[in-house]
């Protein structure tokens, strides 16, 4: 089978879960090679790689690829695209990944597909585009398909690859080292899953009054281990902590399972979250546009069903 490279998404040696993801996408259309760049590889990080079906790992370990920004990788991948010609190129779709994307993309005379939700045979993908108005297939006409993929959209499965490990050497160029990190910052984190990333996410709206307020949506969403998500609305008005808004001008999530709680759904919104797999919708307005998306609606007080919702889940554990 040919192979797919997969950039593995990987913080202080940790491997994402959008990496396992991307390997089980892989999986299903060629054979998956993992691209290590960066310090911190070590056997654990290889188990885990092989674990998901990474049939090759290839290792750049070099210290300074984690020094500079985003460049050096985009040379680690055109590097082994000049020497393996794989069949595609799979990235995650977060900031780094996109920017990693388009640089590859240059280097290689290659198109790129952002964003994809899905990827099908003959690397064909689909997005959601024009605010999540409408859903496309699209299909890279020059060079290899290099796809960023929405976290959450491929559920990841264990299936043992060889894990033949391969070491990488590239020289950079001046202009990987244009841009230096000069220092890292380890943001506090709490016990909640990282929003973009999270399986569960519950979010909040406008109905749900104030800050304070805020607290029923954090204790249904701590009771099924999930993130919290808010509206532009509720962070508009600092009821709730911007890097947590979910939209167009916020995150965009694709979980399992996204629970609404008095939240609309203005166009804005459901371009951030509707390709989630299962929506629940909680709103006392019956016409709220945000029903027309959901799979489960519930017409009524969201004060009187969330602390319902989260007791019942606390009673089943």
């Amino acid at each position: 089978m040919s192979e797919i490279l997969v950039l593995v998404d990987h913080v202080d040696g940790d491997v994402k879960k959008v990496t396992f993801e991307l390997l089980t996408l892989a999986r299903s259309l060629g054979a998956p090679a993992a691209v290590w760049a960066g310090p911190g590889y070590s056997d654990s990080a290889k188990a885990r790689l092989a674990e998901y079906g990474a049939e090759k790992i290839y290792v750049a370990a070099a210290d300074e690829i984690g020094d500079y920004v985003a460049a050096p990788k985009a040379e680690v991948l055109a590097h082994l695209v000049a020497e393996r010609s794989p069949a595609a190129v799979f990235l995650a779709a977060t900031g780094e990944g996109k920017e990693v994307a388009g640089r590859l993309a240059i280097k290689t005379d290659s198109g790129v597909i952002a964003d994809a939700v899905g990827v099908g045979e003959g690397f064909v993908a689909e997005q959601s585009i024009f605010g999540g108005g409408v859903n496309v297939h699209s299909r890279v006409t020059r060079g290899i398909p290099i796809i960023t993929v929405r976290p959450n959209s491929t559920a990841p499965v264990a299936a043992a690859g060889a894990g033949a490990e391969e070491k990488v050497e590239v020289a950079l160029s001046d202009a990987a080292r244009a841009a230096r990190i000069v220092e890292r910052v380890v943001q506090e984190k709490g016990g909640r899953p990282e929003l973009t990333e999270a399986a569960i996410v519950v979010s909040g709206g406008r109905g749900v009054g104030s800050g304070e307020n805020f607290a029923i949506i954090e204790k249904l969403a701590d009771s099924l281990g999930a993130a919290v998500g808010a509206s532009r609305a509720a962070t508009d008005a600092g009821w709730y902590p911007h890097q947590f808004q979910v939209g167009q001008t916020g995150k965009t999530v694709s979980p399992q399972l996204y629970i609404a709680a008095g939240i609309s759904g203005a166009i804005q919104h459901r371009a951030g979250m509707q390709t989630s797999k299962t929506i629940v919708v909680i709103n006392k307005d019956a016409e709220a546009p945000l029903f027309e998306v959901a799979d489960y609606g519930v017409v009524g007080d969201l004060f009187q069903i969330v602390p319902q919702l989260t007791e019942e889940i606390e009673k089943r554990k």
